[in-house]
């Protein structure tokens, strides 16, 4: 069995892999992610309405809205989207950086 060195193994951690982001990226990243959660809490206050108008329909008709069902279907992937970009469990930037969830 061979050894590194500590040098070795500093030096290797010291250098960084061509997968992880530079500090540029990173600091581009925070401005997304400035921009996700101002995007995410706008994203809250139209859900919260949507309920509202959803409970009415379903109070005075007795039934649910389908456009609305459908709408909040793709808004609740959006925001999903959101969390996962911001909690780094994903790279890739929601709408309006890449499509709409369907």
């Amino acid at each position: 069995m061979v050894e590194e060195s500590t040098d070795a193994v500093e030096k290797k951690l010291a250098e960084p892999s061509p997968e992880s982001p530079t500090r540029r990226e990173t600091w581009i990243r925070l401005l997304f992610l400035l921009l996700f959660i101002f995007i995410y809490g706008v994203a809250e206050v139209v859900l919260g309405v949507i309920v509202i108008v959803q409970f009415g329909f379903k109070l005075i008709t007795h039934e649910t809205n389908q456009k609305l069902l459908d709408f909040t279907a793709g808004l609740n992937k959006y925001i999903y989207e959101i969390l996962q970009f911001m909690t780094f469990n994903s790279n890739e930037k929601p709408f309006p950086f890449s499509d709409w969830p369907g």
